[in-house]
């Protein structure tokens, strides 16, 4: 297979992955069988629900359509649970407005916490905290960063200086320890909402800036060019010139560059709520459902534990994946 088609195919296997993440968060209620809230004490750190196919019967293995045991905890000391074979309870797919579900047992694909909350639930509606965050502040960063780089670029003079220099002031802040400082502000009675508002704030004020610096370098070897010159000689304003032809000759950076900066503010969103300073319980991210697994005890007794953590990389990963192939097909000199 060659390396251009080979590329491509493992980019639209990374954007199919992405699409699914997205997908399940802005349908949360619909994918998770329970709500991220829903507690059942009977069952504390239920170790995930197995789904068989198979029985066997006369000696015979017979397929049948997926289903589920009763789980019962044997030892309440040392949470051991065993299967009830004596019933099956066969899972039902898009009934009672819910993607599957199980009619006289409880399912926990990947098990429960401490509280007896299941976690695939938790996972599903904390994606919408930590993949939402990332696109909703890459945004608005590159937002300002493309409009005041660009206003930077184009007008000049002691404008320009004034804005890189402000620039700099804002690159230099130790971005972390910034987040801390500011996370630390916020009282702990704000709702998550609202802490989820103020963290996307303060990383975009952080992130325009190195952007903006970009498009400022870009604006000025493209106001130069031939096509700026006619519109200028048209008549066009300094807002028309930006407006019709800078600004959709930066667009493809641009992409690619909101596609490579969104893990930044994933990981950045968890590890503050990872920390607790950001969002906290009883809502849910990713972030502070792996502050969960944060001790060894927990990751050798409740592995599950770590899928959180797995759907982070993984994002990120595939985020890294579409974004350096887009920037690859839409640099006219990459060849690969």
């Amino acid at each position: 297979m060659p390396m251009k088609t080979r590329r491509r195919s493992i980019a639209l296997a990374a954007a199919a992955v992405l699409a699914l993440f997205y997908l399940s968060a802005i349908f949360a209620p619909v994918v998770a069988p329970y709500s991220y809230l829903t507690q059942n004490r009977s069952f504390p750190d239920e170790p995930p629900t197995a789904v068989h196919i198979t029985f066997t019967r006369d000696g015979r293995t017979v397929l049948t359509r997926p289903y589920v045991y009763r789980y019962v905890l044997a030892d309440i000391h040392s949470e051991t649970y065993t299967e009830v074979k004596t019933a099956r309870y066969p899972l039902e797919f898009f009934t009672r407005g819910k993607l599957f579900s199980v009619r006289g047992a409880p399912i926990h694909l990947l098990g429960t916490d401490a509280l007896g909350r299941d976690y695939f639930s938790r996972l599903v509606y904390g994606g919408r905290i930590s993949l939402f965050i990332g696109l909703i502040g890459a945004g608005i960063s590159f937002g300002i960063g493309i409009l005041i780089g660009t206003l930077s670029g184009y007008i000049g003079g002691i404008v320009d200086t004034g804005i890189m220099r402000l620039t700099e002031i804002i690159m230099s802040l130790p971005t972390f320890y910034l987040l801390l400082t500011l996370a630390v502000i916020i009282p702990p009675g704000v709702s998550s909402g609202t802490t989820f508002l103020l963290i996307i704030v303060i990383l975009s004020f952080i992130g325009w800036a190195g952007f903006a610096r970009v498009i400022r370098g870009m604006v000025l070897s493209l106001k130069e060019r031939d096509f700026v010159n006619a519109s200028r000689a048209y008549g066009d304003s300094t807002w028309g010139i930006i407006r019709k032809q800078l600004v959709p000759n930066l667009l493809s950076y641009t992409i690619v560059s909101i596609t490579l900066s969104i893990p930044g503010y994933i990981i950045s969103e968890s590890a503050l709520s990872m920390l607790g300073l950001g969002i906290r319980e009883p809502d849910v991210s990713w972030g502070n459902m792996l502050s969960e697994a944060t001790n060894i005890e927990a990751l050798t007794t409740r592995p599950w534990m770590l899928a959180s953590g797995i759907c982070i990389v993984v994002t990120i990963l595939c985020l890294n994946i579409v974004g350096d192939y887009l920037r690859s097909a839409l640099d006219p000199h990459d060849y690969r």
